[in-house]
C-alpha cells in the first residue's frame, strides 16, 4: 500500500530541463485565469457604471407661472450630471439616436417636453405622473442594458426624492389654503346655522300667525257677508221709506207754503188753547161742587126708612158717578195743560227764527230738506255698493290668507330641514377643520412633504453579505477554474500509467501511482489561486482556512473524476467527456442563476451535480453562515472522490489485458 502512495516517475519527467519545469509552473498558473483573472477583471463592475457612456437629451420647455419660470428639466439635467453617477454627454435627440444606434452610447435618457408641466399639474384638473424616457439597444451590450435599467431605477427614485417633495410640497401649500378655506366656512356655516334657527322659528311663527289670520279672515269674510246684506237692506229700506218722504217734500215745496204762516198759527193755536184750558178749569169746579151736593143728598136719602127714599138714592148713584167719571176729570185738564205748553214751545220755535224746527222749515221751503234726503239714499246705496265690494275684497282676501297659510306652513317644514342640513354642514365642517392636519411651519411642510412623496422607505438588511460583484461570483469562478485546472493536470500526466498496470499492481495502487503527483499539482494550484485572490483581487472570506481546506476537497474530487473518465473511456474519449461533462456542470451548478430561473433539464440534473455541491460549500466558506448544507457537499464530494477512485481501479485491473483498441485507439487528442 506505501508503494501505492510513491509519486512514481510522473513529476521526476518534469523535473529536468527548462521547459518541462515551465509546463509544470503553467500548470499550477492556469486555473488563476478563471479562478483570479475572471474576478478581478468582474470584481465589481457596477462601481464603474460611471464610465458607461450615456446620452442625455433635454427636451423640456419650463413652465410660466406668473413672474416665475419653473424649468424641472434643467434641474434634474444638472443633478444627473453633476452626480458622476453615469458619463453622461448632453446631446439632442437626433445626436442621442444616432450615437445609440452606432454603439457610440449605451443608452440613452430624454427629459420629454412636457416634464415641467406634468410635475405642476398636482394641483390641477388633470394630474399626471412626469416621465423620463430610457431608450436601450441590446445589440451593443445587453448586460450594459441590465446596467441602464438598474441606473433608470436609481436616477427615478433620486427625481422622485427631489422633484416629487416639491410636487408634494405645492399640495400640501393648497391644502393649507384650503384648510383655511374651510376654517372660515365652518365660522360662516355655524352663523348660518344659528341665523337659520332664527329664520325657522319667524317660520313657525309666521305659519301660526297666517293660519289664524287665515281662521280671522273667514270670519270676517262671514261678518262682511252679512254686513253686506245688512247694508243692502238699510238701502232697501231707506229708499221705500224716502220714497213719499220725497214726494211729500217735493209737494209741500210746490205748494209754496211759508215758514211764517206756521209760527202765526201755532201763536194762535197756543192763544186758543190757553182759553180752553181756563173754560176746562171753570166747568171742572162747577162738575166738583155737582157731585159734592148730589152724593150729600143721595147719602140723605140712604139713611131715610123709606124704601122709597132709599130706591131714589140709588137712582141719583150714575148721576153720581158721571159727575165723577164722565166730566172733565183731572187726566182731560191735564192733557189739555200739556198740549198749551206743547203750543207754547212750538210757537216759541217758529217764533225763533235760529230754532231748529225754524231752520228745518227754512229748508223745507227752498228744498234743501228733499236734498239732504236724497244724500241719505244715495249714501245708503254706496253704503251697500261699498258694503258689497268689501265683502267681495273679503273673499279673496281669505283666499289669499289660506295660500298664504299654506304657503308658510311648506316653508316652515322647510326651513326645520333646512335647519337641520345647516347643523350637519356646520358639524361636518367643524370636523373636517379638526381633521385638517396642522404642517406647523415651512420646515415642518417640507418634513412631511418628503415623506408623502416617498412614503415607504426601502429597509433592506442582507445576511452573509457579499460585498460585491466579484465575491458573489468567486464560487462559481473558483468551482470553474479548478476543474480546468484538473482538467489541464491530466492532459500533462497520465490518468492511468501502463508500468504499474502491466506490473500486476492492485488497481487501486495503480490509481494512486497517477493520482498523488496530480494532487499535489492541484494543491499548489489550490494554494496560488487563495493566495493571489485574497491578497492581489481583495477576496476576504468569512472562513479563509475552511475555504482552503474546502476547495483542496473540490480539487481532489474532481481529479478524481476526470481520472475515472480517462481509465474508463481512454486518455482522448475521456477528454473530451470531460469537457462535456463540464458544460453540463456549469449550466445545472446554480452558480449564476438560481437554479429555478434555468430550463428543466438543468433543474433535474442540479441535485446529481458535483460542481453544484463544490458552489454551495465554497459560498458558506466565503460569504459565512455555514449550515447543514456545507456538510452535505463535504460528504457528497468525499462520496464522488471515494466512487470515482474506486471506478478506475476497476479500470486498471481490465487494463491489465492489451486490446486493439488500446494498442490502436480510433481517437488520439
Amino acid at each position: 500500500m506505501l508503494a501505492g502512495m510513491s509519486l512514481g516517475t510522473e513529476l521526476k519527467r518534469y523535473s529536468k530541463g527548462a521547459m518541462p519545469r515551465i509546463a509544470i509552473v503553467t500548470i499550477i498558473l492556469m486555473p488563476l485565469l478563471y479562478g483570479a483573472m475572471y474576478l478581478w477583471v468582474f470584481w465589481n463592475p457596477f462601481d464603474e457604471v460611471s464610465k458607461v457612456p450615456v446620452a442625455l437629451v433635454n427636451e423640456d420647455q419650463g413652465v410660466k407661472s406668473g413672474a416665475f419660470e419653473i424649468n424641472a428639466g434643467d434641474q434634474v439635467a444638472d443633478q444627473l450630471l453633476t452626480s458622476g453617477q453615469l458619463d453622461l454627454h448632453e446631446v439632442n435627440a437626433d445626436e442621442a439616436a444616432t450615437g445609440l444606434a452606432h454603439g457610440d452610447y449605451y443608452f440613452t435618457i430624454t427629459i420629454p417636453h412636457d416634464f415641467t408641466s406634468a410635475i405642476t399639474s398636482a394641483t390641477t384638473p388633470n394630474p399626471h405622473k412626469a416621465k423620463i424616457e430610457f431608450t436601450f439597444n441590446d445589440a451593443n451590450n445587453y448586460l450594459a442594458g441590465i446596467i441602464g435599467q438598474n441606473a433608470a431605477a436609481q436616477v427615478t427614485q433620486a427625481i422622485n426624492d427631489k422633484v416629487g417633495q416639491q410636487a408634494v410640497d405645492q399640495v400640501l401649500v393648497g391644502l393649507t389654503t384650503a384648510g383655511k378655506g374651510i376654517e372660515k366656512a365652518a365660522d360662516g356655516s355655524a352663523q348660518l346655522a344659528d341665523g337659520l334657527h332664527t329664520a325657522n322659528s319667524g317660520a313657525h311663527e309666521l305659519a301660526s300667525g297666517s293660519r289664524e289670520l287665515a281662521t280671522n279672515m273667514v270670519t270676517a269674510r262671514d261678518g262682511s257677508a252679512e254686513l253686506a246684506a245688512g247694508t243692502a237692506q238699510l238701502a232697501n229700506g231707506i229708499d221705500a221709506a224716502t220714497t213719499p218722504l220725497l214726494g211729500l217734500l217735493n209737494s209741500v215745496q210746490s205748494s209754496g207754503v211759508k215758514p211764517s204762516a206756521y209760527a202765526n198759527d201755532a201763536a194762535k193755536l197756543s192763544s186758543d188753547l190757553s182759553g180752553v184750558l181756563d173754560l176746562i178749569s171753570a166747568a171742572g169746579a162747577g162738575q166738583s161742587q155737582a157731585e159734592k151736593a148730589v152724593s150729600q143728598v143721595a147719602t140723605a136719602l140712604r139713611n131715610s126708612s123709606d124704601p122709597n127714599m132709599r130706591a131714589l138714592a140709588n137712582g141719583l148713584a150714575p148721576v153720581q158717578d158721571f159727575l165723577r167719571t164722565q166730566g172733565v176729570t183731572p187726566s182731560t185738564t191735564a192733557t189739555v195743560n200739556r198740549l198749551a205748553k206743547q203750543s207754547d214751545a212750538l210757537s216759541a220755535q217758529l217764533g225763533d227764527a235760529n230754532s231748529p224746527l225754524r231752520s228745518t222749515l227754512a229748508m223745507l221751503e227752498n228744498g234743501g230738506l228733499a236734498s239732504k234726503v236724497g244724500e241719505l239714499r244715495d249714501g245708503a246705496g254706496q253704503l251697500k255698493t261699498g258694503a258689497a265690494q268689501l265683502h267681495s275684497g273679503l273673499i279673496q282676501l281669505t283666499d289669499g290668507s289660506e295660500r298664504l297659510a299654506t304657503g308658510a306652513g311648506r316653508l316652515a317644514d322647510g326651513t326645520t330641514e333646512l335647519s337641520s342640513g345647516a347643523d350637519e354642514l356646520s358639524s361636518g365642517l367643524a370636523d373636517g377643520v379638526k381633521q385638517i392636519p396642522n404642517f406647523g411651519g415651512t420646515e415642518q411642510r417640507l418634513k412631511t412633504a418628503s415623506n408623502l412623496s416617498q412614503p415607504v422607505a426601502l429597509s433592506t438588511f442582507t445576511e452573509n453579505r457579499a460585498p460585491t460583484f466579484g465575491t458573489g461570483f468567486a464560487p462559481f469562478f473558483l468551482s470553474l477554474a479548478m476543474f480546468i485546472g484538473a482538467i489541464i493536470i491530466w492532459m500533462m500526466l497520465k490518468p492511468l500509467q501502463s508500468r504499474p498496470v502491466i506490473g500486476g499492481l492492485g488497481g487501486l495502487r495503480s490509481v494512486l501511482a497517477s493520482y498523488w503527483p496530480a494532487v499535489l499539482i492541484a494543491v499548489a494550484q489550490v494554494v496560488v489561486m487563495f493566495v493571489v485572490a485574497h491578497f492581489a483581487v481583495g477576496l476576504d472570506a468569512f472562513h479563509p482556512l475552511g475555504m482552503v481546506g474546502f476547495m483542496l476537497l473540490v480539487s481532489v474530487t474532481f481529479l478524481a473524476m476526470i481520472q475515472m473518465f480517462n481509465a474508463v473511456l481512454g486518455a482522448a474519449v475521456g477528454r473530451v467527456v470531460s469537457l462535456a461533462f463540464l458544460m453540463v456542470q456549469i449550466v445545472a451548478s446554480g452558480g449564476i442563476y438560481p437554479v429555478e430561473t434555468t430550463a428543466t433539464p438543468a433543474q433535474w440534473f442540479h441535485p446529481y451535480d458535483p460542481m453544484g455541491y463544490a458552489v454551495t460549500g465554497l459560498r458558506q466558506v466565503v460569504s459565512g453562515g455555514m449550515d447543514h448544507r456545507l456538510w452535505v457537499s463535504v460528504a457528497v464530494l468525499a462520496g464522488v472522490t471515494v466512487v470515482s477512485l474506486a471506478i478506475s481501479s476497476w479500470a486498471a485491473r481490465r487494463n491489465r489485458q492489451y486490446t486493439m483498441t488500446q494498442l490502436y485507439p480510433p481517437i488520439e487528442v
